[in-house]
């Protein structure tokens, strides 16, 4: 699949992206075994503003991508087929979380997990949970809509009108002035993505900051940890399943070559 210019660029930053989460994760993991390392309060805040700094610097600048060419994150070149087997609205599930919490929540130690939230922290995530879940339902609601849009009226009599001129049944000043109005059709759509994206990682951002506004510093690192692996094991597992089909059609076509 050939790469916009937009998709190369966005391509490269995600590499590096990635390649820092893997290095903050190992932090993490780090923190988390090592039972004799003493942090404060303050060092751990530190971390989880990391963290949350280098997720907020992904969605500015895929914002600032997306509105040169949304529909590279609808189909994105830079993700395994794995990865975008799981993908929701350009990005990840935002209810995932919450049964990654749970998954965390009965991981037995060592390693990152959630073994001791309060009854209190429970029912705020619980809160938290349905909350996130009307928001979904909304930007699906919202994505339905823009797909309905495709079947317009208007759309529908642009499709009729450039076969016809593709049938040379018009003549060429009235195909410019047709292609003028597909233009503006095709931005709308664009347009309408755009804002569907956006809700989406909207919704994703908040869930994230959600919980961990419910968890403390400690517990913040290790359900950042969860996330990380998460997404980075995900990967992991895409490419090396993407690279190993790529080599048997390789060798395929090898056999096939006289």
């Amino acid at each position: 699949m050939m790469k916009s210019k937009v998709g190369e660029r966005f391509t490269e930053f995600y590499e590096k992206w990635i390649c820092q989460l893997d290095v903050y994760l190992q932090q993490l993991l780090y923190v988390s075994k090592d039972s004799t390392l003493v942090l404060t309060e303050a060092d751990r805040q530190a971390l989880v503003w990391k963290l949350t700094t280098h997720y907020k610097e992904y969605y500015t600048v895929k914002w600032a991508a997306a509105h040169e060419d949304v529909l590279v994150f609808y189909c994105p070149v830079w993700l395994s087929k794995l990865e975008n087997a799981y993908s929701w609205l350009t990005g990840w599930k935002p209810s995932m979380i919450f049964h990654l919490v749970d998954s965390m929540r009965n991981i037995p130690v060592p390693g990152p997990c959630l073994a001791e939230l309060t009854e209190e922290q429970v029912r705020k995530i619980e809160q938290l949970r349905v909350k996130i879940k009307l928001e979904e339902e909304k930007v699906e609601r919202e994505m339905e809509r823009q797909q309905v849009a495709m079947a317009d009226r208007k759309i529908v009599e642009l499709v009729r009108i450039a076969r016809r001129i593709r049938n040379e049944e018009l003549v060429v000043v009235v195909a410019g002035q047709v292609e003028g109005l597909v233009e503006v059709a095709v931005k709308g759509i664009l347009t309408g993505l755009e804002r569907v994206m956006k809700a989406a990682d909207c919704v994703r951002l908040k869930t994230l900051k959600g919980v961990l506004d419910v968890l403390n510093p400690s517990q913040s690192l290790d359900f950042l940890a969860g996330t990380c692996m998460l997404q980075i094991q995900l990967r992991k597992w895409g490419q090396r399943r993407d690279s190993q089909k790529g080599l048997i059609i390789s060798e395929m076509y090898n056999d096939l070559t006289f």
